[in-house]
């Protein structure tokens, strides 16, 4: 269990794959902005290494997430709002946090198709992803998720909004680590590592 420390920013991501990442399904995302080299060439690292883990609508296409994980999703998102009742609207609700775990250029499509069990998305969202800014590399970034046993919950401000990746939270709104849990176990996040490294470093 995690018992100290603050969380001061949220990474947006689509809330499924926000719910797939607390949920211990998921430990992967892609990202073409946002990395940067500063110790040196080959070391990546992200504007920040631990953030909240913040749902977001906006581009959100459930059409390019695979069908039988959207449909544990929802499963578990209806299970969820029944146990917590935490729909009001005008607020964030948080189910988890993440950490960098490791950051890697994705050499090619070949490559990341070796990966395909470990994702949730279909063929357009990477397709799209990799033609996005093609002068730019794509990058797999492994994240260690936690859950807290009770969701937070903030009010939504002004600054929330946009197509952002990173949302600062204000300091009433910055979030404790403390009763949370590792999303997935030592061992199965291990050998997702392991072949997730293995895969893009080849």
């Amino acid at each position: 269990m995690n018992d100290g420390g603050l969380i001061s920013v949220g990474l947006k991501e689509w809330a499924v794959v926000c719910d797939f990442l607390a949920e211990g399904r998921c430990a992967l995302l892609l990202r073409k902005g946002g990395v940067h080299e500063r110790e040196g060439p080959g070391r990546f690292e992200l504007d920040y290494d631990r953030f909240a883990l913040f749902p977001a609508t906006e581009h959100e296409r459930l059409d390019w997430v695979k069908p039988g994980w959207l449909a544990a999703g929802r499963d578990a998102q209806r299970d969820r709002s029944r146990a917590t009742g935490l729909n009001e609207e005008g607020t964030v609700c948080f189910r988890g946090w993440g950490e960098v775990e490791w950051i890697g250029v994705v050499p090619s499509r070949a490559a990341f198709d070796r990966l395909d069990d470990l994702h949730p998305w279909l063929p357009p969202q990477i397709d799209m992803r990799f033609s996005y800014k093609p002068d730019r590399p794509l990058y797999a970034v492994l994240v260690r998720a936690y859950r807290w046993a009770s969701p937070r919950v903030i009010a939504e401000r002004d600054g929330f909004a946009g197509c952002v990746s990173w949302v600062p939270l204000e300091a009433g709104d910055a979030l404790g680590v403390e009763g949370s849990e590792p999303a997935m176990g030592d061992e199965a996040f291990g050998a997702m590592r392991e072949r997730v490294v293995g895969a893009l470093s080849g």
